[in-house]
């Protein structure tokens, strides 16, 4: 290891760390706008109706089979 060796950050992680640094808010922020899409509870009655709904899928679907 040389004497004068740093630790690379990529200039990457050098834009995300400082963009913390100027808001620290962000975090919390990215939580909140991910709750609002992806954090929501379950309809565990809809999923089940979904799935019997479901048609199986052949297995080459650009294959015409004769009925």
């Amino acid at each position: 290891m040389p004497l004068f060796w740093k630790p690379y950050q990529s200039d990457a992680t050098q834009f995300i760390n400082e963009l913390k640094a100027k808001k620290p808010t962000l975090e919390s922020e990215q939580q909140a706008g991910r709750s609002l899409l992806w954090d929501r509870p379950q309809d565990a009655d809809a999923a089940a109706a979904y799935r019997a709904a479901k048609v199986p899928q052949t297995a080459y679907v650009y294959f015409a089979q004769k009925k």
